[in-house]
């Protein structure tokens, strides 16, 4: 028992901070930089007519307290129609509205787009109801085009 144990815990750290296995995450490798897949992004999102509703910087808070981050931004955006009749399924779908996406490079200089696969929600919310999965199929496809048109050269 003790050796599962030990084994288990060796596992873990062998895993490390660089673990890139995440439940119903998607990342999308990007072919620019960290700025420019940012501004893409933004524009991407208005050109769509979603709402860009912040952009946080997390390199830039980390340098504001005196600590080092690689580049790390979170662009938050949504469509409130949309996110509206997803709350009236289940309220607690909110937590995880308004959509967000990160941006950030690893080490090697890889610039990559995460978020999460809103099909995650249907089983996070205990949602049912067909309207409320249309569209959150719906926001599953526009998240994937939106990561690749971001990603593009």
């Amino acid at each position: 028992m003790k050796h599962l144990f030990f084994m288990g815990i060796v596992g873990f750290f062998l895993i490390g901070c660089e673990s890139n296995k995440g439940t119903f995450l998607e990342k999308v490798i990007s072919k620019n930089t960290q700025q420019q897949t940012v501004a893409k992004l933004q524009k991407t999102i208005q050109e769509q007519g979603l709402v860009l509703f912040e952009t946080i910087d997390h390199q830039a808070n980390a340098k504001a307290v005196s600590m080092d981050l690689k580049p790390e931004t979170v662009v938050i955006f949504g469509n409130p129609k949309m996110g509206t009749v997803l709350m009236q399924c289940n309220p607690s779908i909110g937590l995880d509205l308004p959509l967000r996406m990160l941006v950030s490079t690893n080490y090697e200089g890889v610039t990559t787009l995460t978020y999460t696969n809103p099909e995650y929600w249907s089983l996070k919310h205990n949602i049912k109801e067909k309207k409320c999965l249309d569209i959150i199929y719906k926001a599953t496809v526009a998240l994937a085009n939106l990561a690749e048109e971001a990603g593009k050269k």
